[in-house]
């Protein structure tokens, strides 16, 4: 640090569990930056960012205090392999194979066992990569950015379902922040990028499904597109993207989904869950990026509005409750180390446009055959 200071008027050192955060303000000669400048910060040992909004060009450097965590890689490949073979599962079931009964059937040879049980069960596997590589896509977004601001943050957790508890196979995925986060442009940074690279994943691989997909007719108007387990039509809400990509694909026509295609749809709730600016998902870190504090206020809306939603589909109910769990009863975001500091004008297209995003990918009743009548 001794050799960056004769570049700053002023600076302020912060100090936490395992970082050192240093805000300065560059002195003018310097802000272009110099070639000097460019030199001793090629020589920190860590992380820099410009920050313009008040006038004078200021200069963040974060570094480790601490040697690296390590990392228990074993535990987050062994759960993404378990959630893969659930997710699998799910999927062969959806297709109408029952996940267990072929490998049961056959106990007394363990071998020959696990083949059988591996070709039943093959119905199953484009649904699993599909969806998986969208899990993959949207933790490892949130991952990198992360790693790019010298915050401590685990490797991705993924959480295996059994099929019979949750018919897809998995309970998502989630990742750590062990450190505390700036400013609200790394919040910014860090809550929007998940959602864009699963994002992109689910374009591709709906693209790929919904050529793969075939229409239907006879089963009612209840919602445009439609899965069927056993037969038996489970009915699919839409978003705004959505109904954009089967008119593009599908000619608006009612169709029944591939499992490239579900995959894909499903990736967009996902996408719209993460996306609601509550507490401690990723809407409420892009919203508190943007709007500060006011993210509270529109996050008790946004809660009150799942609560009537719950009306239309009862799953609102349940998403109501555990965002409540994740924040420890808060709806508000916690704050920041620089809660003052506003996102810069070149991140503002970012914040606002995730939050189109949402817009676009929200499925208000995502599966309108589970309605609940209270009246």
């Amino acid at each position: 640090m001794t050799g960056l200071t004769r570049f700053f008027s002023f600076w302020r050192t912060t100090t936490t569990r395992d970082r050192e955060i240093v805000d300065a303000v560059v002195r003018p000669e310097h802000q272009q930056p110099s070639s000097e400048l460019r030199a001793a910060l090629a020589q920190w040992p860590g992380v820099h960012y410009w920050v313009s909004n008040d006038g004078a060009r200021r200069l963040v450097l974060v570094r480790a205090t601490a040697p690296p965590q390590r990392e228990r890689w074993w535990l987050h490949v062994a759960l993404f392999a378990l959630t893969f073979v659930t997710v699998w599962m799910g999927g062969a079931l959806i297709a109408g194979v029952p996940p267990v009964s072929p490998f049961a059937r056959s106990l007394g040879d363990a071998w020959p066992a696990f083949v059988g049980w591996v070709r039943a069960m093959r119905p199953g596997l484009e649904f699993a990569w599909g969806l998986m590589a969208i899990l993959l896509a949207h933790e490892t977004g949130h991952y990198v950015v992360a790693r790019r601001y010298a915050i401590n943050v685990s490797p991705p957790y993924f959480l295996p379902a059994p099929p019979f508890w949750n018919f897809v196979g998995t309970f998502g995925a989630f990742i750590r922040l062990r450190s505390p986060v700036v400013d609200r442009r790394q919040l910014l940074d860090v809550g929007a990028a998940g959602p864009w690279a699963g994002f992109v994943v689910a374009i591709l691989i709906l693209s790929v499904g919904l050529t793969l997909s075939n229409p239907v007719s006879g089963l009612g108007t209840t919602s445009p597109q439609l899965i069927l387990i056993h037969n038996q039509p489970l009915f699919l809400g839409d978003s705004l993207f959505m109904a954009a990509a089967r008119a593009l694909f599908a000619d608006g026509q009612t169709i029944a989904l591939h499992p490239l295609a579900f995959a894909g749809w499903l990736g967009l709730l996902v996408t719209a869950l993460n996306l609601l600016p509550l507490g401690q998902l990723d809407g409420g870190h892009v919203l508190y990026g943007l709007v500060g504090s006011w993210q509270s206020s529109l996050g008790r809306i946004t809660w009150l509005s799942l609560l009537v939603l719950g009306y239309w589909f009862w799953g609102w109910w349940l998403w109501a409750v555990l965002t409540l769990l994740l924040g420890r009863g808060r709806l508000a975001h916690p704050s920041v180390l620089d809660r003052q500091r506003p996102v810069p004008l070149s991140r503002q297209p970012l914040g606002w446009t995730t939050v189109l995003l949402f817009v676009v990918t929200f499925t208000p009743v995502p599966f309108p055959g589970a309605v609940l009548r209270l009246f």
